[in-house]
């Protein structure tokens, strides 16, 4: 909600996905209602226009969610609140898990037990990637060595199903290492909207870092990254991640991976142990 620390039009593409609404298994209860949910979208969404570049991609992967039997239209609502920040609509992908991945519930077998008209609730193996653009991209900005080096592979544009707006990518199975404790996208998701969106040397911003997976790929591609995490408990778990925690370099270049903490100030970090104890408050007061 506040990223002070970038200028305004420093960043070249956003990828992020923000916390699923008091989802449960990842964020049950963290939100005390749904307006508080929305206000700290709408807050981001603020600062993410400030801080990206025209003509640029705001990419958000985001789902609606069922919480204790209501179902919230969160891609509708937040897709509402981006614009008014002053973003463009410009796509809408689908990203669909594999068959037979069901983390939350078998909402259909309510009808198997009761086979009558009006019972019928779908199990949802679909996320979406909500494609944003701050005005109008200037093609002419960028030099033709960039263009060159930066080239989109269309081989694997074609083969892997690119050109499509549903995307079948395998996610991140629950108790995964890395991913504990947060909801983490594909590596899949990232690298291919990265690739689709920046040129090599360009700066990526996450501003839900998690386990740092966006960042670990923009490394990979070349670019330059920027997350922000509250929990300062994945510090080195996204160190481990994006390679900067004693493994073998990932690349051949001499980059740098700096942590900057906020000592002050309204949003500093938080601890693993803090968001239990919040999430744990939160249910009780219901």
């Amino acid at each position: 909600m506040s990223m002070e620390e970038l200028s305004n039009e420093s960043i070249h593409l956003i990828v992020t996905s923000p916390p699923y609404f008091n989802a449960p298994f990842d964020y049950q209860g963290l939100f005390t209602n749904y307006e508080k949910y929305l206000n700290v979208l709408t807050q981001f969404s603020k600062e993410a226009y400030r801080v990206l570049q025209e003509g640029r991609i705001f990419a958000l992967n985001i789902d609606d969610m069922l919480v204790d039997g209501t179902k919230y239209p969160i891609v509708a609502d937040s897709t509402r609140i981006i614009l008014n920040a002053g973003f463009n609509y410009r796509d809408r992908i689908i990203w669909k898990k594999p068959d037979g991945y069901l983390r939350i519930s078998k909402r259909s077998g309510v009808l198997l037990q009761n086979p009558y008209p009006m019972y019928y609730y779908p199990d949802n193996l679909l996320e979406s990637i909500v494609i944003f653009q701050k005005g109008k991209f200037n093609y002419r900005s960028i030099s033709k060595e960039i263009r060159e080096i930066s080239k989109v592979d269309t081989k694997e544009f074609q083969n892997n199903n690119w050109h499509k707006t549903l995307w079948e990518m395998t996610n991140v199975l629950p108790g995964s290492y890395l991913e504990k404790n947060v909801a983490a996208f594909p590596e899949e998701l990232p690298y291919r909207i990265i690739k689709l969106f920046s040129y090599v040397g360009e700066t990526v911003l996450d501003p839900f870092t998690g386990s740092g997976t966006t960042l670990k790929v923009a490394r990979l591609l070349k670019r330059n990254s920027v997350g922000y995490e509250i929990i300062r408990d994945l510090e080195n778990i996204i160190k481990k991640k994006v390679g900067f925690d004693g493994q073998i370099s990932l690349t051949n270049n001499n980059d740098v991976f700096e942590i900057i903490e906020r000592k002050s100030g309204k949003y500093r970090f938080v601890t693993l142990e803090f968001i239990e104890k919040r999430k744990t408050d939160n249910r009780k007061e219901k």
